[in-house]
């Protein structure tokens, strides 16, 4: 299991915005953080690192500049993932309010010559909603990369996470939830049976 701890105030805000608090949950947890939000300089990536964080995701600046991904996984490597939402295909950017004509494909395409050591992949139109993950979407990105992906966005009841875990083979390794958990869809202990049981 990994915590995905993502600082939304920093996404709006272009800069970490509760960076503290997110350094106290790396301290007092005893599983892996990735942490995101906000990461816009090398600087606030090494704050991070050097707090435990087991990987740092860069969002928005990815989409802006591309060079910068290239840097930071020269700096930090395996350390630097790439989350990459998307509507309809193409990538949304700032905190989601803004869609750009890029698509997330091309853009998987081209960070992965940088070296990230994956991608983070939400279809927003389903995040948060609890309909279900838009397997197509997911399936489509992960097969149009090398690098692992994770899964996020729209997972509401653990037959989710067993349809997703069928896309293992075309490269998806993890699977983030958030809502459903916390309106008690299902329960972690639940999911932790379900994948051992996927496991063998």
């Amino acid at each position: 299991p990994l915590i995905h701890v993502v600082d939304l105030d920093g996404a709006f805000d272009g800069q970490p915005a509760n960076a503290e608090t997110v350094k106290q949950i790396i301290y007092n947890s005893s599983v892996d953080i990735q942490v995101g939000g906000g990461i816009r300089n090398l600087k606030t990536i090494e704050a991070y690192i050097k707090a435990g964080a087991f990987r740092v995701i860069l969002g928005t600046i990815a989409q802006k500049e591309p060079e910068f991904v290239a840097e930071a996984c020269g700096e930090f490597p395996g350390k630097i993932i790439v989350g990459i939402d998307a509507r309809d295909g193409n990538v949304a950017i700032k905190g989601w309010v803004e869609v750009s004509d890029q698509r997330a494909t091309d853009l998987a395409q081209k960070l992965e010559s940088y070296g990230v050591a994956g991608y983070i992949f939400t279809d927003i139109s389903r995040d948060g909603m609890l309909q279900g993950p838009n397997l197509k979407s997911i399936k489509e990105f992960a097969d149009s990369t090398e690098r692992p992906v994770i899964a996020s966005g729209g997972v509401s009841k653990l037959s989710d996470i067993e349809d997703l875990l069928a896309l293992a083979p075309n490269g998806v390794e993890g699977i983030i939830t958030g809502k459903a958990l916390y309106d008690k869809s299902f329960t972690y202990p639940q999911t932790l049976e379900l994948l051992n049981r996927h496991a063998g």
